[in-house]
């Protein structure tokens, strides 16, 4: 089961928006504008975060070109077009956006705006989790666990899965503990599986 689709960097994230992949070259203006979008999204005026996150995202602004997508997938402010969101997460992502190639993942293993295409999912994941994306790291050792767009594998699936699981993603805790439970890609392990099971519980 894969993790779901990635929502909006908003909220208290201007940290991250104004250095994430991408933005280093941004002018103070674009980033003023990525700023006045923000608000205008907190406060779901969302027909203006549309136009302000359009304005960035056609002057090739990652960061943007990744939140309308996801405005698109919602229908937020837009009529919902998952097609549309899709092209966004592609212009993002191909500058190495990661939030944006886990998104583009989702909807190639989903089939939402793309033909279901496990590999792309596969090759989208892989971008994003070696750039240290915990919730794409999860999803391709998911992959490789049941063999969906790559060959199954459980010891590379152990190795992705350990990877989101350290930085405490909670599925893939859960996961790796089913691995070391079966022995499958590791030893059987019962006391790992436990600290893996109980590090996942602990999240809720």
């Amino acid at each position: 089961m894969l993790a779901t689709l990635r929502r909006l960097a908003l909220a208290s994230a201007s940290a991250v928006l104004l250095s994430a992949s991408g933005m280093a070259q941004v002018s103070a203006d674009l980033q003023k504008t990525l700023s006045q979008a923000e608000a205008a999204y907190e406060r779901a005026d969302y027909a203006e975060a549309v136009r302000l996150y359009r304005l960035a995202a056609d002057q090739g602004v990652a960061r943007a070109q990744y939140n309308l997508g996801l405005m698109y997938y919602e229908g937020e402010g837009v009529p919902q077009n998952y097609t549309e969101a899709v092209r966004l997460y592609r212009l993002a992502a191909d500058q190495g956006e990661a939030m944006a190639q886990y998104n583009l993942g989702i909807m190639y293993g989903n089939g939402e705006g793309v033909a279901q295409n496990d590999a792309e999912a596969v090759r989208w994941f892989r971008l994003a989790a070696e750039q240290g994306d915990a919730g794409a790291q999860y999803n391709l050792g998911s992959m490789y666990e049941e063999g969906l767009g790559v060959p199954q594998n459980d010891a590379d699936a152990v190795r992705w899965l350990r990877l989101a699981a350290d930085q405490g993603d909670a599925m893939a805790q859960k996961n790796l503990g089913l691995m070391y439970d079966q022995g499958r890609g590791v030893p059987q392990n019962y006391a790992e599986a436990v600290h893996w099971y109980r590090l996942a519980a602990d999240q809720g």
